[in-house]
């Protein structure tokens, strides 16, 4: 995100590099009953949990924002400087009929987040770039503390998972220049380096949950 404010400290300089992983189909199928299902995922930069979601079959909206804090310090500069309690997440709103909830934790482990570090996310370091599931009802609840189970069962990663399971205190959106950035911005050099290979791992690995057709916030 430096480029997009000159001198931003979310998103900044490239690092250290992402892995991904296949991650297990889940042994717990979620049960989404509603005509539209929510949940909020944080996992690193926005931009490219954003971008993965966004390119899921039977997701119909993904909003960036902030989770965690205080409406009062829900804004990019605040959070940018630490202490609110806050991650950068995104709101992701999906058809269960299309695809279900333990779907979308598969993708997010397999290509979006690193479940073992710890406040931070490929070059972003700090407790806002921290990866966390936030369910909004207790089926996703369940299903996440399930799905985290059984990833530490299958031993996928050299260390331990520090990915955990929060409370959803509110969501806030960002502000508009955030919202559908790879989408408005594809040849950003943060993009290209860091959530381009994401989308690209999410075709390779699964084709059939892929949609090359963007989905608006």
């Amino acid at each position: 995100m430096f480029a997009v404010l000159g001198s931003a400290t979310l998103c900044s300089q490239p690092l250290f590099a992402e892995t991904v992983v296949e991650a297990p189909a889940a042994k717990l199928i979620s049960q989404d009953v509603g005509k539209r299902e929510t949940a909020v995922f944080a996992g690193g930069c926005f931009w490219g949990v954003e971008a993965v979601f966004s390119h899921m079959e039977g997701v119909t909206s993904v909003v960036s924002g902030f989770t965690g804090g205080a409406r009062g310090d829900a804004d990019y500069a605040t959070v940018s400087r630490g202490g609110t309690r806050h991650a950068e997440a995104v709101k992701v709103t999906w058809d269960p009929k299309k695809v279900r909830y333990d779907q979308l934790l598969q993708v997010y482990f397999s290509v979006i987040a690193d479940p073992t570090l710890l406040n931070r996310q490929g070059p972003d370091v700090g407790s806002h770039y921290r990866s966390a599931l936030m369910p909004l009802n207790a089926e996703q609840a369940r299903v996440a503390r399930g799905y985290l189970a059984q990833l530490r069962e299958a031993g996928l990663w050299s260390r331990p998972i520090v990915t955990k399971v929060e409370p959803f205190r509110g969501f806030f959106p960002a502000e508009a220049y955030h919202q559908d950035f790879m989408l408005r911005n594809p040849r950003h050099g943060y993009i290209l380096r860091w959530d381009a290979p994401k989308v690209a791992a999410l075709k390779k690995l699964y084709p059939a949950l892929y949609k090359p057709s963007f989905t608006n916030g």
